[in-house]
């Protein structure tokens, strides 16, 4: 019998860092193909909340994974910001018109 070997927590923080990064650009397709609804652009105002949550959470978790420092701590954050974008997305979505 083997031990089971340690989780690998910056491997973690890697793919919970490149899952925040796709969502964040995948909001971009999203809010471009909402229907315009009064006309004004207003749903692009939805990207600020949304670069902030990249900004504080997944820019941090990139530069931490990238370093190799405090793994851990990283994968925290980084789900932390998934948590975020959940939230903020979930509210949003109740914002936008509909189709």
């Amino acid at each position: 019998m083997t031990a089971l070997s340690p989780l690998n927590f910056r491997k973690i923080a890697a793919l919970v860092a490149v899952a925040g990064t796709l969502f964040w650009l995948y909001t971009f397709y999203f809010i471009a193909h909402v229907p315009q609804g009064d006309g004004t652009g207003f749903q692009w105002l939805a990207v600020f909340p949304l670069g902030l949550i990249f900004g504080l959470f997944f820019l941090p978790a990139w530069l931490l994974v990238a370093i190799n420092r405090l793994p851990r701590f990283t994968t925290l954050v980084g789900v932390c910001g998934l948590i975020a974008f959940a939230i903020i997305w979930a509210q949003l979505l109740n914002e936008f018109p509909k189709s």
